[in-house]
């Protein structure tokens, strides 16, 4: 099977843009700042963002208000007049999906299963606010499947009835730039994906 190349899909979207001035509406996933940064500078440029911040993974809360404190700091810094929903910190839904796959590494069935649940969540909210489209920062991180969560977009949005926006944000040096951008807007980049999981298993490669 041909592998699909999602970032130079995202480029043709945005050529057709930019060709025809439309200016469409995107709910956007957004897990920290960080991989945030970038993000808007490609797409803020393109569409009427409304960023949606939809983490029951983080743990602990302290760690959630803190993201979603530093994603806040980094729109209102970037001066983007960008809208943020966010969800209330329930982990209840995080721990349920990840029963019986607690030791499982990074990028694996627990991964996919959070993942897909949050890409749900964006769907369904999406289509609640009549969005044109709707996508995920999780494809700027080198640590994630990016064909699985294109994937599971495509799926979601036959469900959710809202387009999915095809990414690769790691293309043209995205990542590199979130890390430059990072630094200039001095935020925090955390260590561990976000789960209790990730965390433990980012303790034992560093101890």
């Amino acid at each position: 099977m041909e592998k699909i190349n999602y970032g130079k899909l995202l480029d043709e979207t945005l050529a057709k843009l930019r060709e025809t001035g439309e200016r469409p509406s995107l709910l956007l996933h957004a897990c920290c700042a960080p991989c945030s940064s970038h993000t808007l500078t490609v797409l803020d440029s393109f569409f009427d963002i409304t960023l949606y911040f939809c983490n029951p993974n983080i743990a602990p809360e302290s760690e959630f208000d803190f993201r979603l404190k530093e994603l806040k700091r980094l729109v209102s810094e970037m001066g983007l007049g960008i809208d943020i929903i966010e969800e209330e910190y329930d982990p209840a839904p995080f721990y349920e999906l990840a029963k019986g796959l607690e030791d499982l590494p990074e990028r694996g069935e627990r991964c996919r299963k959070c993942i897909g649940f949050r890409l749900g969540m964006a769907g369904e909210k999406a289509a609640e606010l009549g969005c044109d489209y709707f996508t995920t920062t999780l494809t700027i991180s080198p640590h994630k499947d990016c064909t699985f969560i294109n994937q599971k977009g495509a799926e979601i949005s036959e469900i959710c009835g809202v387009p999915y926006l095809f990414s690769d944000f790691k293309k043209h040096d995205g990542y590199k730039h979130s890390i430059e951008l990072s630094k200039q807007y001095s935020l925090y980049r955390q260590d561990y994906c976000g789960c209790v999981y990730s965390k433990a298993n980012r303790e034992k490669e560093t101890s």
